[in-house]
């Protein structure tokens, strides 16, 4: 089983960046394709990006271009990485595996705003 920690977040203006991070702990991390989900208010979680194991990278329409997820195996770490912004961004960010999810953390909220 799998933990993890989500940091990163903050208030931001719209085209602004921001840099999530993702602390797993538990065993074998590297076998897992992973992924950064969001959550915005009244709205359901969406998967936004994912990584698998060896790196192959995919991504929801909204976010192609200006998101950027990877991840560091010897640091069990998966980052997401935001550029240019826009408020419809706004939501609490989670990580977690792409199905047969683990307990999913507290999540970080990222609020893009003027």
């Amino acid at each position: 089983q799998l933990q993890f920690v989500e940091s990163g977040g903050g208030l931001v203006q719209p085209g602004g960046s921001l840099r999530l991070s993702c602390a797993a702990s538990g065993s074998d991390f590297r076998i897992y394709a992973m992924g950064w989900f969001r959550q915005a208010p009244g709205k359901q979680r969406e998967l936004v990006a994912s990584i698998a194991s060896g790196g192959y990278t995919n991504y929801a329409d909204s976010v192609k271009g200006r998101f950027t997820i990877s991840r560091d195996n010897a640091k069990n770490m998966v980052y997401l990485q935001m550029n240019s912004l826009k408020p419809e961004d706004t939501a609490v960010y989670y990580c977690n595996v792409l199905s047969n999810y683990f307990p999913w953390g507290q999540g970080t909220q990222v609020t893009v705003s003027s």
